[in-house]
């Protein structure tokens, strides 16, 4: 029998969710302030946070009853969804900062976020329960001069069937629930790319573990830093009737 996309992600949508959202915000703690004096233009451009994802975020994990990993500080005080081997895991202000005090920066803003996560799933996952793992992010409509043409991306690594699978699923769902969106897949970006999604990849059974990245493009927030354009609604109801999401609200639940 032959099984098509939107069935395959129905089974697959049968996992725990896991939400989590890396460029929430754009605060820098007080500590590092004056490293930000006249930046403020930087710090509210899309090279200081993702706009409206940490709303999303909070939309969807309130609709799903899904636990949620937020970050509010600026990406350019430490990227957290960059390795630590990667160049860009620093800002160029940050950069500038002695090895210790960057090392104080991993231990206080970047290593506790990611480890809770971690350790989040990994408590499932040794319980032998299957994760969704969906990290909100949006992007910014040009950049380099070109237009970015898609309002949502799908992003994963083409070499994980079940990802695969499970994103082709969606973009049918979400094509079928909102004709007016153009839904891309490794798009504006490639999923298999260096970021907290790859990193798990590599801690987690491929069967028990799914990671995607979820873009939204910044066209479709409005100043109070809500998604419009029917994004949000077609998420939920996508992600609803596309199977049985058994999000956890706790790990005492489980």
């Amino acid at each position: 029998m032959i099984v098509s996309p939107k069935e395959r992600c129905s089974t697959l949508v049968r996992r725990r969710l896991v939400l989590t959202c890396e460029h929430g915000g754009n605060r820098i703690p007080a500590r590092y302030l004056p490293l930000f004096v006249g930046r403020d233009r930087l710090l509210h451009s899309h090279r200081g946070y993702d706009r409206g994802a940490l709303w999303l975020a909070r939309w969807l994990a309130r609709a799903l009853r899904a636990p949620l990993y937020a970050a509010a500080n600026s990406r350019l005080l430490i990227d957290l969804n960059r390795s630590l081997h990667n160049p860009r895991v620093c800002s160029d202000q940050t950069r500038r900062l002695s090895h210790s005090e960057r090392d104080n920066i991993v231990a206080r803003y970047y290593s506790p976020h990611r480890d809770r996560i971690e350790q989040h799933i990994g408590k499932l996952t040794t319980r032998d329960v299957p994760v969704l793992h969906i990290a909100v992010h949006s992007f910014t409509p040009r950049l380099g001069g070109l237009t970015r043409n898609a309002d949502v991306g799908l992003l994963y690594d083409p070499r994980r069937p079940s990802e695969r699978d499970f994103c082709i699923g969606w973009q049918v769902a979400l094509k079928a629930a909102a004709p007016h969106l153009c839904v891309r897949r490794n798009y504006p970006y490639r999923g298999s790319d260096d970021g907290l999604t790859s990193h798990l990849r590599c801690r987690f059974p491929r069967r028990l573990y799914l990671g995607v990245e979820l873009e939204i493009n910044q066209r479709h927030v409005t100043d109070s830093n809500a998604v419009g354009y029917g994004i949000p609604e077609a998420l939920i109801n996508t992600l609803k009737t596309g199977g049985r999401l058994i999000a956890s609200r706790s790990l005492g639940d489980q």
